[in-house]
């Protein structure tokens, strides 16, 4: 049975996308079977693996109105084992069709699950907010993946982020677990990037990862050309970051946060 991992944070700006196309390159790299489902109506994952938008004809809009089954709109990649449910600019209307319709916040878990057989991993991209596509991603979901920028702002996204996943937890999806936080865009030069790695190792109380994403200017590039980054630029450090962080995921190796409380006052940026 396949894992289903959602890439998820409130906040924008923090490589979620970024995120899902490169460890899901990097897990077909290692000959897992992949399934990427882009739920964001920007799209980004689904033009960052080479899909080009304007020539799909059914995408995961189709799916959760129930126009389609997961299985029909899949498509395939230019990188071998892994394959995509795209997004189009239909999403964005999504919302708002879907309110008149039965168990809408689980309408993406029952097509996935026929799924989980065929892939070893389904990794879902998920919109910037709390909103009825990022709960059909949560429900769906077996862990949560949080990439969190390592600046003071980003920090805010996270504390949403726990709050929301607790109140998933009590009314949606009572197994869900969180797979591990995953600091990004990280800057070495800056004390600022490690002050804010280092309050929230202390004082999380979740699984932390080990692999930090930097700062990689190939990263950046690498979307443009509708290429994961292992195959833009196969030496970067980007890619060997996305590699590293591919490997934690398939040992389950990841470091545990402390037991205490989270809250800002802890993490120091707020005073006693």
């Amino acid at each position: 049975m396949g894992k289903i991992i959602a890439i998820s944070n409130q906040k924008g700006g923090v490589g979620k996308s970024t995120t899902a196309i490169n460890l899901s390159a990097c897990l077909a790299e290692k000959e897992k079977n992949v399934l990427v489902v882009d739920v964001d109506p920007q799209g980004n994952t689904t033009s960052g693996l080479g899909i080009v938008k304007e020539t799909v004809e059914n995408s995961v809009y189709d799916v959760l109105i129930g126009e389609a089954k997961a299985s029909e709109v899949i498509k395939e990649t230019q990188i071998p084992h892994l394959s995509v449910i795209p997004a189009t600019v239909d999403l964005a209307g999504a919302e708002i069709e879907m309110l008149s319709l039965s168990e809408r916040e689980t309408r993406l878990a029952s097509q996935l699950t026929a799924l989980r057989r065929k892939y070893d991993y389904i990794i879902i991209d998920c919109p910037p907010s709390l909103s009825i596509l990022t709960l059909n991603a949560l429900s769906a979901a077996d862990s949560v993946l949080i990439p969190i920028q390592c600046e003071f702002y980003a920090l805010e996204g996270l504390s949403q982020m726990l709050h929301t996943l607790d109140l998933v937890k009590e009314r949606i999806n009572p197994k869900l677990k969180i797979e591990g936080v995953l600091f990004t865009m990280h800057d070495a030069r800056t004390n600022l990037s490690s002050d804010v790695m280092q309050n929230v190792r202390e004082h999380l109380d979740a699984p932390i990862f080990e692999t930090v994403i930097p700062r990689n200017v190939r990263l950046a590039e690498a979307p443009s050309y509708g290429q994961p980054i292992n195959l833009y630029d196969a030496s970067s450090t980007g890619a060997a970051a996305y590699r590293a962080l591919a490997d934690e995921i398939l040992k389950g190796s990841k470091t545990n946060g402390s037991k205490k409380k989270w809250s800002w006052k802890r993490l120091g940026f707020i005073d006693s």
